[in-house]
């Protein structure tokens, strides 16, 4: 009985040596989606708290352009709008004194009507009463409709407003993602021009094994399929992940030379990425190997 349990333990064991030492199907290097952060307004940089290495939060502050012009043309844009809605208010003020008037004129026009009826007055004092009325109508649509440029001028010079507290509003770079900082293009006091590059970074939580496969293993994966994943880990061994295949390209290339594939004579190969969660270990152009399961 222990001979044969020594026979299980021994198979085993060589089973797994053979697992582990299993040829890989793929072979490639890791990378991550990187992101370039640029400048979306121009302005000098007055604030770059950030190092390479660096570990960002989504939302957290990358740095910060020096706003004050933008402000300064905020407050005269402000001062402008005002001017242009007190002139509006003359305007509402003069069609008010008019409507007071037509009032007092209705007034006088009615008592009128009643001393006609009764022989205390003529008609020419009604008819010059109307007419008067029909002026001060005349009057008031005109001072009405010096009342629309006015509007029309201060939805113009709102929009500028909200260009403007748009374009502060960017002065203030954060963090789309979850991140790391990877490289650091700029400090502070250079001056940023809109465009141009800030800082490089990448979540480096999930990255990408980018291999290569020959033509004839294309039937063996899919979209979707989970694999194994290995990197050297010490001399003689391996670390593994388990992956899961996202891309497949759908057309060929040439074989890189840094890559040995399985069958070293194809001349053509397929690209594949597969997803692969870092617990730290893995590094962008670190090598890697696909095992298909």
């Amino acid at each position: 009985m222990k001979k044969y349990y020594f026979i299980v333990l021994i198979s085993a064991l060589f089973a797994s040596c053979n697992s582990s030492n299993k040829e890989a199907d793929a072979y490639g290097n890791f990378e991550s989606d990187e992101i370039l952060i640029s400048a979306e307004v121009s302005g000098k940089i007055i604030s770059m708290d950030i190092e390479e290495g660096m570990a960002l939060g989504k939302g957290d502050i990358i740095g910060v352009i020096d706003s004050v012009p933008l402000v300064l043309k905020l407050k005269s844009l402000q001062a402008q709008r005002r001017a242009i809605l007190s002139r509006g208010g003359n305007v509402f003020t003069q069609s008010d004194v008019l409507k007071q008037q037509k009032v007092n004129l209705e007034k006088e026009l009615l008592r009128v009507e009643a001393l006609l009826k009764d022989g205390a007055a003529t008609q020419k004092q009604k008819d010059e009463l109307v007419y008067q009325i029909q002026i001060i109508d005349k009057q008031i649509e005109n001072v009405y409709s010096q009342n629309s440029p006015i509007s029309a001028e201060a939805s113009a010079m709102d929009a500028q407003i909200e260009m403007l507290l748009d374009q502060i509003s960017r002065c203030v770079i954060k963090s789309p993602i979850d991140a790391v900082v990877l490289t650091k293009y700029v400090n502070v006091g250079e001056v940023a021009g809109a465009g141009k590059p800030l800082v490089k970074i990448a979540n480096l939580n999930k990255m990408y094994l980018k291999a290569y496969i020959s033509g004839s293993q294309l039937s063996e994966i899919k979209i979707g399929q989970s694999v194994k994943v290995r990197i050297d880990e010490g001399k003689d061994n391996y670390k593994t992940f388990g992956g899961t295949i996202t891309w497949i390209s759908s057309q060929a290339e040439f074989t890189p030379k840094i890559i040995q594939t399985k069958e070293e004579r194809v001349n053509f190969v397929y690209a594949i990425k597969v997803l692969v969660p870092n617990d730290g270990s893995i590094k962008i152009g670190m090598p890697g190997e696909v095992i298909f399961e």
